[in-house]
């Protein structure tokens, strides 16, 4: 990966307040890149008016975001109107949760799993107020592993859906979705997968991939501060229609109850934008669509890999402190999570004095560290990056690491 070319694409690391300073905390949310601060200052200034009004300016405003939602359903390998944009991955879930409240009938059950974000995980618990069993799907409470065959001992015919994530937040392991998805579609169960902390590593095929559900955010794939929905369509006709009476027929308005911030879905447009930049760049063969997208994928990927390893390496061995997940680079996001039996926050606060910028606390994640025995007042400390960090940023944040520990 030419590393030059990736962090021109990010006017941040040109911006001088933050020059001397490393960003490690990007599974909170990435920096945006330039071709969605374009798209997003053009809405603005040129056409920020109602869109799809007969007029010239409202006419472009439509298209452009029409062209956000059909490219990155491309990109995505599904159709342009099995995508749908809300204001977070939270709500989004929180909508869907709704849906599914009216769907499903007393007795049946949902899925879930302690692995997750709590936004993958609160909003279907509650549904047992309607009558709905929640089973819970337990991870390894020494390694936070999520084991396909202990799922496969919970899967009967009264199971309706099974809610997981493509990669935890803090337990950093990625999930053989394919794999966990054929054993829920083979007990006649719809499959919802939390894809927030995967994503910003390379847009997956969901296609592909094959769950009914796939919700990721935009504002950690490098663009604005949206939520995104995958629903499969034959799912998406099912489920009771959330919005207002009249957009029952629209599959991609059926799951958004309020209107969307139009400025900021068109300029979702710019994060294929800077995924085709990137393809074009590294002498790709598919320039557009999902096979564009599984280039960079794969290119990111890759990347992250080597970054990576080195600071597992780091850490993995130490005795004064637990790292959280695999230790294998290429089983896991760069999301590493590391227990320091005492409080995380502070320690954050001593590396930020050495220009390290990471966050200490529970995020969101407070199940699994249960789980995993881990006090949810320590929190962690946790280290994100993505392929547009440095190798130097990640001798520095591990030298910083070794002088704070």
């Amino acid at each position: 990966m030419d590393i030059d070319f990736v962090r021109k694409q990010f006017p941040a690391f040109d911006q001088a307040a933050l020059q001397g300073q490393a960003f490690f905390e990007n599974a909170g949310g990435s920096y945006t890149c330039r071709q969605v601060i374009d798209r997003l200052f053009r809405f603005y200034t040129e056409h920020k008016v109602q869109p799809y009004a007969p007029y010239a300016a409202s006419q472009v405003a439509g298209a452009e975001m029409d062209e956000a939602r059909s490219r990155l359903a491309a990109l995505l390998g599904v159709g342009a109107q099995d995508v749908s944009f809300g204001p977070s991955t939270t709500q989004n879930t929180y909508v869907l949760a709704q849906a599914f409240r009216k769907f499903l009938k007393p007795g049946e059950k949902i899925i879930v799993t302690n692995q997750d974000h709590e936004a993958n995980s609160g909003p279907w618990r509650r549904l047992v107020d309607e009558g709905i069993e929640v089973l819970e799907w337990q991870i390894d409470s020494a390694t936070g592993h999520l084991d396909p065959t202990a799922l496969e001992e919970l899967l009967d015919e009264n199971v309706r859906l099974v809610c997981f994530p493509h990669c935890s937040n803090v337990v950093g392991e990625i999930n053989p979705v394919t794999e966990i998805t054929a054993l829920a579609h083979a007990a006649g169960a719809f499959v919802c997968v939390d894809g927030v902390s995967y994503a910003p590593h390379g847009l997956p095929n969901v296609g592909e991939l094959g769950p009914d559900i796939y919700l990721f955010s935009a504002y950690k794939t490098y663009g604005p501060h949206q939520g995104i929905t995958v629903i499969n369509p034959a799912l998406a006709e099912l489920l009771p229609n959330q919005a207002h009476y009249f957009n029952a027929d629209v599959p991609y308005k059926r799951f958004t109850p309020a209107g969307p911030d139009h400025a900021q879905v068109a300029a979702c447009a710019g994060m294929v934008d800077y995924f085709e930049a990137l393809a074009a760049h590294h002498g790709a063969t598919e320039t557009k669509g999902a096979a564009m997208g599984t280039f960079v994928h794969d290119l990111m990927r890759q990347r992250e890999i080597v970054l990576l390893q080195p600071l597992l390496d780091a850490v993995k061995d130490r005795n004064d402190i637990r790292l959280l997940g695999p230790s294998a680079a290429e089983d896991r996001a760069p999301t590493v999570a590391l227990a320091l039996g005492r409080a995380a926050e502070p320690v954050a606060k001593q590396l930020a004095e050495l220009g390290i910028m990471a966050g200490g606390g529970d995020f969101y994640a407070v199940r699994a560290l249960n789980a995993m025995g881990v006090d949810p007042s320590e929190g962690v400390l946790r280290l994100s990056f993505t392929h547009y960090t440095d190798q130097s940023e990640v001798t520095a944040l591990i030298e910083a690491l070794d002088r704070v520990l």
